[in-house]
């Protein structure tokens, strides 16, 4: 089976920062649901490891994430399953984001090129993001006849608050710029393009020169304040999506996306 994410670690100050890459070596870095298998495991991989501090997630250097790959076999075989087995299988995004979120370790990502779809909601459920000046955020959720899902929408809030979120989410064609990402308070950092990943190990630093426990229950206490009732308001997100999935708005938009053509959506 095709590796897509690789993790190195013991680098650093006293080998306390960790990088793990994804990278399927096509260009656009969709997730497939293996590769969004691999995410998570490489997130989970870090539960016993008292070694290190600080995770910096990257991309390929043109595309942090192009989101849910709508070719792929598997994924597109959620077509013809009943509704229990779909239910399921819609559960890999929200397992891959909360594992990311649920680190002890600080996570930074480092966002080249685009950031879409899941691409935003894996990078909003990291500590910080480190953004290319030349890179841009967009969530086509929407225009596709799909719901934002994956716990991302109280995460959204949390960064950039109500307004903002409609606005990202809602208006699927936007392409949120790094100025406009940082303006927000959506990215914490804007890098020169192509230096994302440096200025993120340059944060990791500092961040790792800080003593671990204290860092490590820091983070822990924000969390659990900034996300005490995400579970509440997000609950029946997985349920929301398997019924948009049914719609005929989400197969037009899906095929629209696929046709490279402007959807029409009907609202049923």
């Amino acid at each position: 089976m095709t590796g897509f994410v690789t993790i190195e670690r013991g680098l650093g100050p006293d080998g306390r920062i960790a990088v793990v890459r994804f990278d399927r070596g096509d260009g656009i870095n969709a997730m497939s649901p293996e590769a969004m298998r691999q995410l998570t495991d490489a997130a989970r991989s870090f539960e016993d490891d008292g070694a290190t501090s600080v995770v910096v997630l990257t991309g390929a250097a043109k595309a942090f994430t192009a989101g849910f790959d709508l070719k792929d076999p598997e994924g597109r075989a959620r077509k013809t399953m009943d509704l229990g087995t779909l239910r399921r299988h819609l559960k890999l995004g929200p397992r891959l984001t909360r594992a990311w979120q649920d680190m002890e370790q600080i996570t930074i990502g480092a966002i080249e090129g685009f950031c879409v779809g899941g691409g935003v909601a894996l990078a909003v459920a990291l500590d910080f993001r480190v953004m290319a000046r030349d890179a841009h955020m967009r969530v086509p959720e929407i225009g596709l006849g799909m719901n934002m899902s994956w716990q991302s929408v109280p995460r959204m809030l949390h960064l950039i608050g109500p307004a903002r979120t409609k606005q990202a989410v809602i208006l699927a064609d936007h392409r949120i710029t790094a100025a406009e990402a940082y303006e927000w308070r959506l990215v914490e950092e804007v890098a020169e393009p192509g230096q994302a990943f440096d200025a993120a190990m340059a944060l990791a630093t500092k961040v790792a020169a800080q003593p671990p426990l204290s860092v490590a229950m820091t983070k822990l206490t924000v969390n659990r304040l900034t996300h005490a009732l995400d579970d509440l308001t997000s609950h029946m997100d997985v349920d929301q999506f398997a019924l948009a999935s049914l719609s005929e708005d989400h197969k037009e938009g899906v095929a629209a996306f696929l046709e490279r053509r402007k959807p029409t959506f009907r609202g049923r």
